[in-house]
């Protein structure tokens, strides 16, 4: 039986202040990806900017840092897609939308049509991770998007710590779970808990083998102000292996993948079809 093998594109970014500055370098990560093979490409957590949300909000959003839908960013990716050929998974851009903001990923095909957009469910709200001031809770719900590479899901960044959100992207049927992200360390912030990053990559791990699903952990790197961001964009099986990682350099990071691979995996350990719902009625109650 031929697999299928899909090739991975992770651009991970340095971000610049100047936004259309970052959106050609986008492009040009796109590009480079594409010519070495790449299917599927994905751009870190709002890529357009510098991580804005490390700072309490003062009550007013800087119009410029704002995107709307269709608007600058869904232009520049729709072509970039269509001019080389790609699906393009737009990491996310700080969205406007009517009187609400969102944390907003757009998905588009390899000839530049838009699939849809997915906007970030969970919002943090922690210690130079103010994001509840600056973003309301996504109201699309988690999407699956049909390509000719295999079925994709993306959420954003704290998505990843929940696992209820991967495993309802499984039974959509997704095959590939993207999450662009935007994580470091922070000055003077001890990582008492243990080691941060080996965490997100870990949890990221473990939704790929409960699902039998393709996992890609896409950051930004560089230093902000008090945060640096530790890079370390990754691509791990349908088992839980990591395929490959990036270090903590402006890099686009190619990977191949095989999508039947997780179906073999959910065929033999039957992670979802034994699955018992009638058991848990308590995940979706508060508290």
């Amino acid at each position: 039986m031929t697999h299928r093998k899909v090739t991975l594109g992770l651009l991970q970014m340095r971000m610049q202040e100047d936004q259309g500055e970052n959106l050609q370098t986008g492009v040009g990560m796109i590009e480079r990806a594409a010519a070495g093979g790449a299917n599927v490409v994905c751009l870190p957590e709002l890529f357009t900017t510098k991580y804005f949300a490390q700072y309490e909000s003062t009550g007013g959003v800087p119009r410029e840092i704002l995107d709307s839908i269709p608007g600058r960013g869904s232009e520049v990716l729709s072509s970039a897609a269509r001019e080389n050929g790609v699906v393009v998974i737009g990491g996310s851009i700080f969205e406007a939308a009517g009187h609400k903001l969102f944390n907003t990923s757009m998905v588009f095909d390899q000839k530049g049509s838009m699939l849809g957009i997915y906007r970030k469910a969970h919002i943090p709200q922690d210690q130079f991770y103010f994001e509840q001031e600056y973003f309301a809770p996504g109201d699309t719900g988690f999407k699956v998007f049909e390509t000719e590479f295999g079925r994709l899901s993306v959420m954003i960044c704290y998505d990843q710590w929940f696992p209820e959100a991967a495993r309802a992207s499984a039974l959509l049927g997704a095959e590939m779970v993207f999450y662009p992200t935007a994580i470091g360390t922070v000055d003077g912030v001890r990582q008492t808990e243990g080691n941060w990053h080996r965490a997100w990559e870990n949890v990221m791990r473990g939704h790929a083998i409960a699902n039998g699903m393709v996992v890609a952990g896409v950051n930004r790197v560089g230093r902000e102000d008090r945060m640096s961001f530790w890079g370390g964009s990754f691509v791990a099986d349908a088992f839980g292996k990591t395929l490959r990682r990036a270090g903590r350099a402006e890099t686009v990071l190619l990977v191949d993948v095989d999508l039947d691979h997780g179906r073999e995996v959910r065929d033999g350990w039957g992670f979802l079809r034994n699955r018992r719902p009638e058991c848990y009625s308590r995940l979706v109650e508060k508290g």
